[in-house]
């Protein structure tokens, strides 16, 4: 993982829409809207996973799984 947890988000890294879709889709990384699905069914970017379908997901995924939120 590229960034931990953090109480304020000056810890997040920002990635550029560039390397956000090489990553996607080369399979290094998942993209997860983090809106409530509502509203991210409004917003889905191609390939990106609600955030119910990643929670559904996270005990089969590996610790190191990089995941992009927007």
């Amino acid at each position: 993982s590229r960034v931990g947890y953090a109480e304020d988000d000056s810890a997040i890294e920002r990635i550029s829409p560039e390397e956000t879709r090489q990553l996607v889709e080369s399979g290094q990384a998942l993209l997860v809207c983090s809106y409530d699905d509502g509203r991210c069914k409004t917003i889905l970017i191609q390939g990106a996973l609600l955030k119910s379908e990643l929670e559904a997901r996270l005990a089969s995924l590996p610790p190191d799984q990089q995941i992009i939120f927007y």
